[in-house]
């Protein structure tokens, strides 16, 4: 039983963490004038969809080293927290370089 809450404590810090990053990341359409704000938002949504299974890949391999046992519940939070980091500043990085260009 205390394993259930304890996933469920980690499964809830995670959506957090990535809510708040996702949160974090979708204004960056903000910084661009009225008029270009509405392509940089189709751009952005592109850019998350072209990465999606990426992500959902390293989320399954993430979850499969977990339940094997090769990393604790602190890791495989501290390792998604990075990995979301990461790719969203990729994304970010491609948003400006596909903005420039427009």
């Amino acid at each position: 039983m205390s394993r259930s809450w304890g996933n469920l404590t980690m499964l809830i810090m995670a959506a957090t963490v990535v809510a708040s990053v996702a949160s974090a990341a979708d204004p960056p359409c903000d910084k661009y004038p009225p008029a270009k704000q509405s392509r940089c938002a189709d751009i952005w949504k592109e850019l998350n969809e072209q990465d999606g299974p990426i992500i959902a890949q390293f989320g399954l391999d993430q979850q499969k080293r977990r339940e094997e046992g090769k990393i604790d519940a602190r890791r495989h939070l501290a390792e998604n927290m990075a990995f979301i980091k990461q790719s969203t500043e990729k994304r970010l990085e491609r948003l400006k370089e596909r903005m420039a260009r427009e």
